[in-house]
């Protein structure tokens, strides 16, 4: 119990000194996490509204493999980004494996179907809901779709930070496309599978803290957005 406590405060020691280590691993995860965010929104937001609005032959197969495509197993995604980077895959020859951006295109396919299919559902919702209203103003589709997102803003947000919450937290993919290379691609997560099983309390420590701290804030930022958003729309 003493060991545990001794090593507890030496991380907060780690973080309230701004340790360069621990620093540079959090910079790193942001970095990594926030690109594949970005990436996530730039393709499912708008995947996530055309599959709302689109009328056409699979639509019901579509939303079912976007629901089931939010369980990707994060392996099972590191061991595809990897094939497909390796000297022998057809990305190979870009160089890529075992570097920051390979860990952010495993990130962005993990999160992308969550954005893309909790999106899908908002934006439906405001479409059943608006309608009659936009199809009366002769809006065209591709109109319609970029009212509705604006609209619904709020709550996409929260899907968003849904999105950065799982990315920063995935550890089963990016450890095998990045190899968790100390200064190169070593992040929070793989940093504290690695720390805690050399025995290094107090930067694991340290680590989850900053981790569990990142987790928590977005998932409240996302729960006050849909507060403030109910309450101002109704």
């Amino acid at each position: 119990m003493t060991d545990v406590g001794a090593a507890f405060m030496a991380a907060i020691g780690l973080i309230a000194g701004l340790d360069a280590p621990l620093i540079e691993i959090v910079a790193l995860s942001l970095q990594i996490s926030l690109s594949a965010v970005a990436i996530a929104c730039i393709l499912g937001l708008p995947l996530g509204a055309a599959v709302t609005l689109g009328r056409f032959r699979f639509r019901h197969s579509a939303i079912v493999t976007l629901n089931a495509l939010m369980g990707l197993p994060p392996v099972v995604v590191g061991l595809f980004v990897y094939l497909m980077l390796s000297r022998a895959g057809p990305l190979g020859a870009l160089g890529l494996l075992f570097t920051p951006p390979a860990m952010i295109i495993a990130q962005a396919i993990l999160i992308t179907p969550i954005i893309a299919a909790l999106s899908r559902q908002i934006i439906e919702d405001a479409w059943i809901e608006y309608e009659e209203q936009l199809r009366s103003l002769g809006a065209p589709p591709r109109r319609a779709v970029w009212t509705l997102i604006w609209d619904t803003r709020f709550s996409l947000v929260t899907v968003v930070l849904a999105g950065f919450g799982r990315a920063a937290a995935e550890v089963g993919a990016v450890i095998i496309v990045g190899g968790n290379i100390d200064g190169v691609t070593r992040v929070m997560t793989t940093a504290i599978a690695l720390e805690t099983s050399k025995g290094d309390l107090p930067l694991a420590l340290g680590l989850g803290i900053i981790l569990m701290a990142l987790v928590l804030a977005a998932n409240a930022a996302a729960y006050t957005l849909k507060e403030a958003a109910q309450r101002r729309f109704g």
